[in-house]
């Protein structure tokens, strides 16, 4: 029985985008409010982003890959926004935005 390890170029094929999305976005803000470290959740959300965005690059360009950077950092953003200045509950804003921006780059990138 032999087992391979994946390689870069099926990395780049098979993991969807969206999962990077996904984890910067809701692990950060998770690791973030658990720990009480926000660099510690800003590590994550940054790390999340990095490897989408090679992701969109390796798929779809630069071009793209700003556009998706673009709605990732607005995503973030508008998770603030929703919990702090219109008073939705911290999950319910993070878990939106998640939803939105994964959608998004698994619509643009990832099919």
């Amino acid at each position: 029985m032999s087992t391979s390890t994946p390689t870069r170029s099926s990395l780049t094929r098979d993991l969807p985008s969206a999962l990077p999305v996904a984890v910067g976005l809701a692990a950060g803000f998770a690791i973030a409010q658990g720990t009480g470290v926000r660099a510690l959740g800003g590590a994550v959300f940054v790390a999340g982003g990095v490897a989408a965005g090679w992701l969109w690059r390796r798929r779809r360009g630069w071009a793209v890959t700003a556009g998706l950077a673009v709605v990732y950092l607005v995503a973030f953003v508008l998770a603030h926004v929703l919990a702090i200045g219109v008073g939705w509950p911290a999950w319910l804003a993070v878990g939106t935005v998640t939803a939105v921006a994964a959608g998004i780059s698994h619509a643009v990138a990832d099919r």
